[in-house]
């Protein structure tokens, strides 16, 4: 048993693959600083991360993540109250500090002289950190610290920089700052603190673990303070943390109830959905759907409004957008309307179907009036058709059909579709005779 344990104990060993523990701190050392070519690498990270964030593009965002310095100074501070090394401390603090303001500044002049301000959802994302962002944030700062103390170093560190992300929240404050959003601001930078404070925090515990010398003595009273403070800034980093993370699982649970009813509701039922909205910041909450040929009467929204208490979903409002003008105005002042759930094409294949019921032509009235003018034509049938259907070019054309013992010649096929145009006040009538 001793020796099963023994065994155990050395495959989890940290010591094994160590680095030379000297090496190590200077490479540490090393990359705190962001003077020179890092102080490059840190200004084209920020653009490219605002590039990215400002197009939505992941890809994007995870390049200026993988180019990112951020780390060093971070780590660095990590070590320095590890091995109690104050001047290693302030350091790198103050370097990281640095390096922060330089983001803010180039992200709020950048996002500033954008010309595109939506929020996308790569910034959204970024306001609103939770219990999950600690996680990621210890965890992958023990990857990354256990990674820089071996001699083999392999390929954690890129994967630690795009997990931990901390250029792209830095970059995200810089947007709340440009826009006037403070509560972007401060989630973003909230984010960001997080991932700092909880990646430096890993560094501390693993190099307590590893055993790194101190770089001086210092008493019990003040070794202490240091592991008060450090409890302190844990705990104020967690609880709002826990909150927001409350509030996500309760959001994630109301959206949950909502998806149900519209299933159970609607697309069970084979109605078409064209456009969906939930908005949860008003009082009640809406829910605003558009159908692609629905009706829902007074009475049946009422009925629908009731049943979603069923469902769970209480302080909320349905409403059914149904008239085709209001929706095109609606969708217009609401949201881009190229990015829109319904677009161009729905719209006119819903305004097109209504064309096709209209499809009202009476014609025996027409024959009558047809043959005063073509004696030839026996009978006759008229009927509405889409050509180019699922397109936007999209149209409906009467289609007329004849039958006549003889074929019109060009010249009375020509004055029958002129006759067929103006009768009908249509701009084009296609026109063919029944074999």
């Amino acid at each position: 048993m001793k020796e099963i344990l023994h065994k155990v104990i050395n495959f989890i060993n940290l010591h094994t693959g160590e680095e030379d523990r000297l090496k190590v701190l200077e490479n540490v050392k090393a990359n705190i600083s962001f003077r020179g070519s890092n102080f490059w690498i840190l200004a084209c990270a920020i653009v490219v991360a605002s590039v990215g964030l400002n197009v939505n593009s992941t890809a994007v965002v995870i390049g200026a993540m993988l180019i990112s310095p951020l780390m060093g100074p971070i780590v660095g501070a990590g070590f320095g109250l590890g091995i109690y090394d104050f001047n290693l401390l302030k350091k790198a603090l103050k370097n990281l500090l640095i390096a922060t303001i330089v983001g803010l500044v180039v992200s709020t002049f950048y996002f500033y002289l954008s010309p595109f301000k939506e929020t996308q959802s790569e910034l959204l994302s970024r306001t609103s950190p939770n219990i999950y962002d600690i996680f990621i944030a210890f965890f992958g700062g023990l990857v990354g610290v256990i990674a820089i103390t071996r001699v083999e170093k392999g390929n954690p560190i890129p994967g630690v920089a795009i997990a931990t992300a901390l250029m792209p929240p830095l970059c995200t404050a810089g947007y709340g700052l440009a826009i006037g959003n403070y509560s972007y601001f401060f989630g973003a930078i909230y984010l960001y603190v997080i991932n700092c404070v909880f990646i430096c925090i890993a560094t501390f515990l693993i190099v307590k673990y590893l055993k790194y010398p101190s770089a001086k003595q210092i008493d019990e009273s003040k070794e202490k303070k240091v592991k008060y403070a450090m409890t302190s800034l844990i705990l104020v980093m967690i609880i709002p943390s826990v909150y927001f993370a409350y509030i996500l699982i309760q959001e994630k649970k109301y959206n949950q109830k909502i998806e149900l009813f519209i299933s159970d509701e609607f697309t069970a039922k084979g109605y078409t959905i064209l456009y969906k909205k939930i908005k949860t910041n008003v009082s009640p909450k809406n829910i605003e759907l558009v159908f692609l040929a629905k009706k829902t009467s007074d009475d049946e929204l009422k009925v629908l409004n009731k049943r979603l208490k069923t469902y769970g979903v209480e302080n909320t409002e349905l409403k059914i957008r149904q008239d085709t003008t209001d929706i095109k105005k609606y969708i217009s002042n609401q949201i881009n309307f190229e990015k829109a759930t319904i677009n161009k094409k729905d719209l006119t294949i819903l305004e097109l179907e209504k064309q096709i019921k209209r499809n009202n032509y009476n014609n025996a009235v027409i024959l009558a009036e047809a043959k005063i003018i073509f004696p030839e034509i026996e009978n006759l049938a008229i009927s509405n058709h889409i050509y180019d259907e699922n397109t936007e070019k999209a149209q409906v054309i009467p289609v007329l059909v004849y039958k006549s013992k003889s074929e019109l010649n060009r010249a009375s096929k020509t004055k029958f579709v002129l006759w067929l145009q103006q009768r009908l006040s249509k701009e084009k009538v296609e026109v063919y005779r029944q074999i």
